[in-house]
């Protein structure tokens, strides 16, 4: 389907393994990885490419559901989703928006990343207010640290690594302007975002 474009030039891999060789010697512009390949996954390989260079574009081009593995291909420094029921039309147009600098996400799992913002007093009385701004992966984060959980029970639920909990908690803490875990929950449930319910 991307052969059929005059502008367009393939170069067509069964591996991962040849993948990692032959970026070692060419450039590509765009790479279209199947999310599940034998010996080294599409995300694991991605992983592998970003690591040595993040300005790679890679396109994950997959029939099966993302949503499991989204918040980890989204931190292994993919561009975006194509899925293989999608027309030669949406798949050249999702390789040109990746070319572009664009990132290509499904509206569903779009969704996700929702921002919910919170308005704050300033300190020291003044009525002009600051807005901080709390996404909804950090909400979901702020809910299990309420229900008593771990990073590392977190992370397992979350689907993302247990140093992406404790950097995501570190930028809560600075936004909600405390310190500890405790002190976010009893902030968090002040500006209602957690209601008494997610308390255990």
């Amino acid at each position: 389907m991307i052969e059929q474009d005059p502008d367009m030039q393939v170069t067509v891999l069964h591996s991962a393994m040849e993948a990692l060789e032959i970026v070692k010697t060419e450039a590509f512009d765009v790479m279209l990885f199947d999310l599940n390949m034998p010996v080294i996954s599409g995300l694991e390989l991605t992983k592998r490419l970003t690591a040595s260079n993040p300005e790679h574009r890679i396109l994950i081009y997959t029939g099966y559901e993302i949503s499991p593995n989204f918040n980890l291909l989204i931190e292994s420094g993919v561009s975006g989703f194509v899925s293989k029921t999608a027309s030669r039309e949406q798949l050249l147009t999702s390789i040109r928006c990746v070319l572009r600098g664009e990132a290509i996400v499904p509206v569903q799992l779009l969704r996700q990343l929702r921002r919910r913002d919170i308005r704050l007093p300033q300190e020291h009385g003044e009525r002009a207010l600051e807005e901080v701004s709390i996404n909804e992966r950090e909400t979901e984060i702020l809910q299990e640290v309420a229900s008593g959980s771990s990073n590392r029970d977190i992370a397992s639920k979350l689907l993302m690594s247990q140093r992406t909990v404790e950097y995501n908690l570190t930028r809560i803490f600075e936004k909600l302007g405390v310190r500890s875990r405790s002190e976010a929950i009893v902030e968090a449930k002040r500006l209602g975002i957690l209601s008494a319910s997610e308390f255990r």
